[in-house]
């Protein structure tokens, strides 16, 4: 058998860099002191308000543009994130809000399993790899990224780019906003409950908090299987009964491991669970009853590719009904 060989889309140089490359020498370029001098090394001036406000008012100006939002990503993982992407990039007029109860973002996507850092992907999941530039090893059927690390950091730090992608991680969504229609009695999902994640986890030990809204005309869930804030928001959903308020919503549960099964029913299976409500990654497993895929990634993010193009689907309907109700998003 002959060696791996390393699959990378050419990037451009460094020669072809618009903004100056950083030398560590007596020659940098716009430094009035060269970084190699470091005995007269010393940073601008700074009041600790001026910090402050620096990121408040950036923050409050971002929290009362997505108050309203067209799209809502919950949770930063592989599908969310993948998700993110392919709405952001095809569609830059909307608005996506991501909400992730992490401080980091990224979900289990920064090894691969038990705590091996190289991250495998079934073919055709390679795709998304190209779109991303990201290198890989062609073992035939799957490739491998030399480490899952780099999948995610390079996932994230080209969502982040996009002008009409807000992250607010260290928030939990604690409920789901809902509208019942009086003559179908289907509910419909028209955004999410947020508040500060160290608030959710401390409920029971102080005295009442009362959360923060967001709306939005589809909410995207990618919360991964049950765990502390996994499968939120397909839990929500049994106590909601989005069919009606007198038919039980029930979730199939997580089976077995079964990589095969599972991240095709995973890919197959990404879509509108509830009237705006898309749901996708291993959080669906939660809804469908399909298998535990364990630690094989193309799934996660085949499932986000899937979810933008469901959430599009759906959305110019579900904006309709939104302007028709409490007089739309503003």
């Amino acid at each position: 058998m002959s060696p791996p060989t390393m699959v990378q889309k050419p990037v451009g140089s460094v020669g072809n860099l618009k903004s100056p490359v950083v030398r560590l020498d007596s020659g940098a370029n716009d430094a009035q002191v060269s970084f190699a001098d470091w005995e007269k090394f010393n940073f601008a001036p700074i009041r600790e308000s001026t910090v402050s406000r620096a990121m408040t008012k950036r923050y409050f100006n971002d929290l009362d543009k997505y108050t309203e939002s067209d799209v809502i990503i919950v949770g930063a993982g592989s599908a969310g994130l993948s998700a993110a992407y392919v709405l952001a990039k095809n569609r830059p007029n909307l608005k996506i809000a991501i909400i992730e109860a992490s401080v980091s973002p990224g979900g289990g996507c920064w090894l691969g399993g038990q705590l091996f850092s190289a991250m495998v992907m079934r073919k055709p999941a390679h795709l998304f790899l190209d779109e991303l530039e990201i290198a890989y090893e062609d073992e035939g059927d799957y490739v491998v990224v030399k480490h899952a690390a780099l999948f995610m950091s390079t996932l994230m730090s080209k969502v982040l780019q996009f002008p009409n992608v807000k992250l607010f991680n260290a928030t939990a969504v604690e409920d789901l906003i809902t509208r019942r229609d009086e003559s179908s009695g289907e509910l419909r999902i028209a955004g999410v409950v947020t508040n500060w994640t160290l608030v959710t986890l401390n409920h029971d030990t102080q005295s009442c908090m009362d959360p923060n809204t967001l709306n939005a005309n589809v909410v995207l869930s990618t919360t991964g299987h049950d765990g502390p804030f996994g499968a939120f928001c397909a839990k929500r959903l049994e106590t909601l009964r989005p069919k009606s308020a007198n038919e039980p919503f029930e979730l199939g549960g997580m089976r077995g491991l079964d990589m095969n099964k599972a991240e095709d029913a995973i890919v197959k299976g990404t879509r509108e669970v509830a009237p705006g409500l898309v749901i996708a990654g291993m959080e669906l497993a939660e809804v469908d009853g399909s298998n535990r895929m364990g630690p094989t990634f193309g799934a996660m993010a085949l499932s986000g590719v899937k979810a933008a193009e469901s959430v599009l689907n759906v959305f110019d309907v579900r904006k309709k009904q939104n302007e028709a109700t409490y007089g739309g998003l503003n």
